[in-house]
């Protein structure tokens, strides 16, 4: 396998788990937050939603590097 070919799988399974984690996350998800009329209040985030989120974070690092690893080795 390729070097470029094992960065572009990377970045589709990345891309795909990031749009599940991103999804599965329920915070603010009301129509009227959107035009601004939020009525939440702020908790911190606990148990398995704050794992959900620390998860999320380190897909999107390994999408961007995948990403930026594409630019520089060529396919």
């Amino acid at each position: 396998m390729q070097l470029g070919t094992l960065f572009q799988t990377i970045t589709l399974v990345s891309a795909a788990l990031l749009i599940i984690l991103i999804l599965l996350q329920t915070r603010g998800a009301s129509l009227g937050a959107g035009f601004g009329a939020s009525g939440e209040l702020h908790t911190t985030r606990r148990g398995l939603e704050k794992s959900i989120f620390s998860v999320t974070i380190v897909i999107a690092v390994i999408f961007v590097l995948s990403i930026l690893s594409l630019l520089l080795i060529p396919v």
